[in-house]
């Protein structure tokens, strides 16, 4: 513990933050056939992905899962986009909370005041960031390693009331599966499965799946 003053939690939080898979700039996106599962319901259609990140879903005529699907799809293409460290954080300064067996943990001052991480062996285990008036946090417990960077693949995701700071949403589980498409090492999401307590208290489990997956030119 005597070398924490020699931590340089910028430098940790950037090899992390570079870790991260994204894909290439000059990504066109992607087609498939999309399945909604859910209280033994199943929906199934076709999606198209396009480069402006704009889910696209045919065959389905709820709205309700038409948004749900492609919210998941969306979720998933914007955290793929490749942002240079010091065009999102060139403002921000990183501050050492603690260093136990969980990771580095981190307050952020500057731009982002208030903001947290948490970094361990080069991947960001913990995110607590205010985004639009709340704040969001996760943990996540597995990651999956393409070889090219990492992906979250086991991690939960709760809201968090800004003002308060008391829960104001219902935590959610999640695990994803990927896919490695194409030539070029483009891994995409293949299904997410989330759990939830509904407001019975009782286990929900909502799962997307995306096959038959073919790059678009």
């Amino acid at each position: 513990m005597d070398n924490l003053r020699e931590i340089n939690c910028k430098e940790i939080f950037r090899n992390a933050y570079e870790n991260r898979y994204t894909w290439k700039n000059d990504f066109h996106g992607y087609q498939g056939k999309c399945m909604f599962l859910t209280n033994n319901n199943i929906y199934e259609g076709d999606f198209v992905l396009g480069k402006d990140f704009k889910p696209k879903i045919q065959k389905i005529e709820d709205e309700k899962v038409l948004k749900s699907i492609a919210s998941q799809l969306f979720e998933v293409c914007i955290h793929r986009v490749k942002r240079e460290f010091e065009s999102v954080h060139s403002e921000n300064n990183f501050n050492l909370l603690k260093n136990s067996e969980n990771g580095i943990e981190m307050s952020v001052s500057g731009k982002n005041q208030g903001d947290k991480y948490r970094v361990k062996d080069g991947c960001i285990n913990m995110v607590y960031r205010k985004i639009h008036g709340i704040i969001i946090e996760i943990f996540v417990e597995e990651f999956l390693d393409t070889g090219i960077g990492t992906l979250s693949k086991k991690y939960s995701s709760q809201q968090i009331n800004a003002d308060t700071l008391e829960t104001n949403s219902q935590k959610l589980e999640y695990e994803d599966e990927f896919l490695n498409i194409g030539r070029d090492d483009y891994w995409v999401l293949n299904s997410r499965t989330i759990k939830f307590l509904n407001q019975n208290q009782e286990e929900e489990t909502q799962k997307f799946i995306f096959d038959d997956i073919n790059l678009l030119n």
